[in-house]
């Protein structure tokens, strides 16, 4: 069901109200879409399945405990990575494999250094 014109024209008042107040957390939100999310929490699975892969083979046979709470890590990583890549499914997997075979792997992988840089810059004449 469309909108009104006057909630159309509400709308476009917010939008242009959070615009202008946090022009960053604009640009953020359309930058991400679903697919850049998606691989960001299936890089973050990986990285925690090599982590539980790691602490299930370093104390599964002095400590029980710990080789377990590795291998539930390694399943619920498991977990996420297929969660997500249902979400990406066969359009966005081949949008980021077209853009890793264009040499363009900043577009797959998060600006998150600059990002970071940003966050911590100094203003101008601070010690």
């Amino acid at each position: 069901m469309p909108l009104s014109e006057d909630e159309q024209r509400i709308l476009h008042e917010i939008e242009a109200n959070l615009s202008a107040t946090d022009p960053k957390l604009v640009q953020q939100v359309s930058d991400t879409t679903l697919y850049r999310h998606a691989a960001r929490m299936i890089r973050w699975a990986v990285l925690g399945f090599i982590v539980g892969l790691v602490l299930m083979l370093a104390t599964f046979t002095s400590v029980l405990a710990l080789g377990l709470v590795g291998f539930l890590a390694m399943l619920f990583c498991l977990l996420v990575i297929e969660r997500n890549a249902r979400k990406m499914g066969r359009a966005g997997m081949e949008s980021i494999t077209g853009s890793m075979r264009n040499g363009s792997l900043k577009s797959v992988f998060s600006d998150a250094g600059e990002r970071w840089r940003e966050r911590w810059q100094r203003p101008d004449g601070a010690p």
